[in-house]
């Protein structure tokens, strides 16, 4: 019965959902369409539609996505290496956290926006470029909810560990890691949107590639259309990204929880 209901209810937010999406997008249809609003600065979601089917069609977007994946892929992979790394490695080792986490916290602190010039300087406007951006907007992120999500760990569990005589690694892999996966994965979710972000951001900057660029050749242009169909291309490729990563922390986590 209590299945049934929960059934019910999740359909009913759905579709209740679905309703408030297609409302919003109706009215932004008639306010443009009306000219209540100049399509100067908003476009018509029917529009915007034909515009990402047309994009698809002509095979204009695989090369400039394929390019903003790529960088943030290889971005995001080295920042959670690192972060979850360093984190680790503070929180294990009490004086190295004492000496770095004031550096580490004063790295923080330094406006991301403001090294990217720098970035152009020493690295160009190429591939090491960007990934250093996407790798600056996610790492400190993870770092310190890696932090966090360690020291949360149950002082129990750690004394059973000691108990069962469990190698240093055990206690990390068995107890620790298990532990403080709810954190990181909310770290690695956060870092994701703003590691794409960071993508985006490096291309509008300087680029010749990559959605970024498009983007800001549409705004150029005055092409509203193209510009509102990219954002929500890139806003789908995030929310897909987020999903995979909730797809991940399930299985990661049912794992260490029947092991």
């Amino acid at each position: 019965m209590g299945n049934k209901t929960t059934t019910r209810f999740n359909w009913r937010m759905i579709a209740g959902q679905l309703a408030l999406l297609l409302f919003i997008l109706g009215a932004i249809e008639y306010i443009v369409s009306a000219e209540i609003v100049s399509s100067l600065y908003l476009s018509q979601p029917t529009l915007v539609m034909k515009e990402i089917i047309r994009l698809f069609w002509d095979g204009e977007i695989f090369h400039h996505l394929s390019v903003t994946l790529w960088e943030f892929l290889v971005g995001y992979v080295l920042s959670a290496v690192a972060g979850i790394g360093t984190g680790m490695f503070l929180v294990l080792i009490p004086r190295a956290e004492t000496f770095f986490k004031p550096f580490l916290s004063a790295l923080l602190a330094v406006p991301k926006v403001t090294i990217i010039p720098m970035l152009m300087l020493w690295l160009g406007i190429g591939l090491s470029n960007k990934i250093a951006i996407v790798f600056l907007f996610c790492f400190f992120t993870i770092a310190f909810n890696t932090i966090t999500g360690i020291k949360q760990t149950a002082e129990n569990h750690l004394k059973v560990a000691r108990v069962f005589e469990a190698t240093k690694l055990q206690t990390i892999m068995k107890v620790i890691l298990p532990s403080a996966a709810p954190t990181i994965f909310v770290a690695l979710r956060l870092s994701a949107a703003t590691g794409l972000v960071g993508a985006l951001f490096g291309e509008m900057m300087a680029s010749k590639d990559g959605l970024g660029n498009l983007l800001v050749k549409a705004t150029s242009l005055y092409d509203t259309t193209k510009a509102f169909a990219i954002i929500t291309i890139v806003t789908v490729v995030s929310v897909l990204i987020i999903a995979l990563i909730d797809l991940l922390e399930k299985k990661i986590v049912l794992k260490w929880k029947s092991s």
